[in-house]
C-alpha cells in the first residue's frame, strides 16, 4: 500500500504543474485601435474585429473579479484531477485484496494508467479547444470524468477498473491542458507568471492532503468511497462552471460575434479577423504531429522536457522509499507516516509563493533596466539559481535516512526537494509558453507532456532494484547526480536560447514576429 501511496502522490504533483501551464499558446493579443502593416489585410469592412482596445467583450478587459473567478474554478478542476490519484493511494492494497491482485506491477498500474492519460488526452483536447472553444471542453471533460469516476467506484474486477482509470486520466487532462490557455486568454504576459503561480496552488495541495484524506477514508469506510468523494467534489465544480464560467477563446468569441452580426445585418460576407483557413481535420492532424517534430528538431523543447520529465520520475522514485523510511526506520504508524508528505508539499508551496512574487518582476529586467524588452529567457533566472538545490535535498534525505538521523532531517531533505523542483518545473514550462507563442507553444507543451507523463507513470517501477542494490544513501545519491547533470540546461538557454529559437523553427506558416511583439 505504502509504495503505491507514494507513487500516487508524486503522480499528482507532476500533473498539477504540467497542467498549470500547459496551454498558454494561442494568439493572445490585446486589441489594437491602430492599423499596422500586419493588419492591412484585414481592413475590409467585412472583417469582424474587436471594438477597439477597450472592448468589454475581450477577455483581457474583463473585471479583475471575473478573471480571478475563472482562475479559481480552473484551479479547482486540476485539484480534483490530482486528488483522484492521491486519495485512492492508501486504499490500493485494499483494492488489490478485493480483486485478488498479487502482482505489484498491476497494482502500480492503477495509478500509472491514470497518469498516462494525462499525456494522451491533451493531444486531442488541446486542438479541439482551439476549434470549438474552451468552455465546451470543460463541460465535456467534467461529464466524462464524473461518469468514469463513478465507474471506478463500482468496478467489479481489475480489468474494468484499469480501463475506467485511463479514461478518467484522459478526461482529467482536459482542464489541465487548456487551463493555461484560459489564463493566457485572461491575463497579459506581465501578469501571467503570478496567475500561473496561483493556478498551481490548488494542484499542489493534492499530493499533500490527498493521501491524508484517503487514508482516513479507506481506514474508516473503504477505497470505493474515495471515488464517491471525488465525484461529489467534481459535481460541485461542474455546477460552478455552468453558472459562472464563460468562453475565453478569442477566435471562438469573434466567430460568435460574426454570426450575431450576420443575423442582424443579413450580410453573409462578414468574417472574423481571427478565422482559420485550415480544415478542422487538417488542424487536428497537424496539432498531433507537431509535438513529435518539436522533440526531434528543437533542442529547447527536448532538453526542457527531459529535465522536467526526469525530475518528476526521480521524485516518484523517492516517494517509493517513504514506507520503509518512516514506518520501518522511524517506527511511524501509517497515519502519521502520511503526514510526512507535508515536507515536500510545504517546500513546493513556499517556492510557489516566492515564484509568484518574483517571476513577473524579473521578466524584462536586464541589469536593473525596468524598461528593457522582455525575453522568454528571463523566465529562467530563478531556475538557474534555485533549481540546483534539488540534488542537495536528495542527498540530505538519502543519507540521513540511511543512518537513521532524527526524523526531521529527512523531512527537511524532502522540503528542499519540493522547493527546488518547483523552480525547475514551473519556470521551464512558462519558458516554453513564452518562447514559442501562438500555436507552437501548444505543441511545445504537448511535447513536454509526452515526455514527462511516461517518466512519471513508469520510472518508479525501477525503484525496487535500485534501492535493493544501492540502499537509501547511494540510491538517492544516484538520483541527485542525475538531477545535477541537468543543472547547466537553464544556464545554456539563458545565454543562447534566443539564438536556438531563431535557428530551430518549424516553418508551418506561424507568425514569425519576435515573441515580444506577439505577447
Amino acid at each position: 500500500m505504502g509504495a503505491t501511496a507514494q507513487t500516487t502522490s508524486s503522480t499528482l504533483l507532476s500533473h498539477q504543474l504540467e497542467a498549470a501551464i500547459s496551454e498558454s499558446f494561442e494568439t493572445h493579443e490585446k486589441p489594437s485601435s491602430s492599423a499596422t502593416a500586419v493588419d492591412e489585410a484585414f481592413s475590409s469592412p467585412n472583417i469582424v474585429d474587436w471594438d477597439g482596445p477597450d472592448d468589454p467583450e475581450h477577455p483581457l478587459n474583463w473585471s479583475k473579479t471575473k478573471k480571478n473567478l475563472h482562475l479559481v474554478i480552473v484551479s479547482l478542476f486540476t485539484l480534483a484531477a490530482n486528488l483522484a490519484a492521491t486519495m485512492f493511494a492508501p486504499g490500493a492494497s485494499e483494492l488489490a485484496s478485493d480483486f485478488n491482485i498479487t502482482n505489484s506491477t498491476v497494482t502500480a498500474m492503477t495509478v500509472s494508467l491514470y497518469v498516462l492519460g494525462f499525456a494522451l488526452g491533451p493531444l486531442l483536447l488541446a486542438p479541439l479547444s482551439e476549434l470549438y472553444g474552451r468552455l465546451v471542453i470543460y463541460y465535456l471533460c467534467n461529464v466524462l470524468y464524473i461518469a468514469f469516476t463513478i465507474g471506478c467506484a463500482f468496478s467489479t474486477d481489475v480489468a474494468m477498473f484499469l480501463v475506467f482509470r485511463i479514461i478518467c486520466g484522459c478526461a482529467a487532462s482536459g482542464p489541465m491542458s487548456i487551463g493555461g490557455g484560459t489564463i493566457a486568454d485572461l491575463f497579459p504576459q506581465n501578469e501571467r507568471g503570478k496567475a500561473m503561480g496561483l493556478f498551481a496552488v490548488g494542484p499542489l495541495l493534492g499530493p499533500v492532503i490527498g493521501p491524508i484524506i484517503g487514508g482516513f477514508v479507506s481506514e474508516n469506510v473503504n477505497w470505493r468511497w474515495t471515488f464517491h468523494i471525488i465525484t461529489i467534489f467534481s459535481g460541485l465544480i461542474g455546477i460552478a462552471t455552468v453558472v459562472l464560467m464563460r468562453e475565453t477563446n478569442y477566435t471562438v468569441l469573434l466567430q460568435r460575434k460574426t454570426q450575431r452580426l450576420r443575423k442582424a445585418t443579413g450580410n453573409e460576407k462578414l468574417a472574423p479577423k481571427l478565422s482559420r483557413d485550415e480544415i478542422p481535420g487538417e488542424m487536428l492532424a497537424q496539432a498531433i504531429v507537431r509535438p513529435f517534430k518539436l522533440l526531434v528538431f528543437s533542442p529547447i523543447v527536448l532538453l526542457v522536457s527531459l529535465y522536467t520529465g526526469i525530475l518528476f520520475g526521480l521524485i516518484f522514485l523517492l516517494f517509493t522509499t517513504f514506507p520503509s523510511v518512516f514506518e520501518d526506520v522511524y517506527g511511524f504508524s501509517p497515519g502519521i507516516a502520511g503526514l510526512t508528505y507535508l515536507g515536500l508539499g510545504i517546500g513546493m508551496v513556499l517556492g510557489l509563493v516566492m515564484f509568484s512574487v518574483l517571476s513577473d518582476k524579473l521578466l524584462g529586467q536586464k541589469n536593473g533596466d525596468q524598461t528593457a524588452a522582455a525575453r522568454p529567457e528571463d523566465r529562467l533566472i530563478l531556475m538557474k539559481w534555485l533549481g540546483p538545490i534539488t540534488p542537495l535535498g536528495l542527498f540530505i534525505y538519502g543519507w540521513s535516512a540511511k543512518y537513521a538521523v532524527h526524523w526531521i532531517v529527512p523531512i527537511i531533505g524532502t522540503f528542499v526537494v519540493g522547493f527546488g523542483s518547483l523552480f525547475v518545473v514551473i519556470p521551464g514550462q512558462i519558458y516554453l509558453v513564452d518562447a514559442f507563442g501562438a500555436e507552437a507553444a501548444a505543441s511545445a507543451m504537448a511535447a513536454n507532456l509526452l515526455v514527462r507523463s511516461p517518466f512519471g507513470a513508469f520510472l518508479d517501477l525501477t525503484a525496487s532494484p535500485l534501492y535493493s542494490k544501492l540502499g537509501l544513501g547511494w540510491g538517492n545519491s544516484v538520483l541527485g547526480f542525475i538531477c545535477l547533470a541537468f543543472t547547466p540546461v537553464p544556464w545554456i538557454f539563458h545565454a543562447h536560447g534566443e539564438w536556438l529559437r531563431t535557428h530551430f523553427q518549424l516553418n508551418e506558416g506561424r507568425d514569425k514576429r519576435p515573441q515580444s511583439q506577439i505577447n
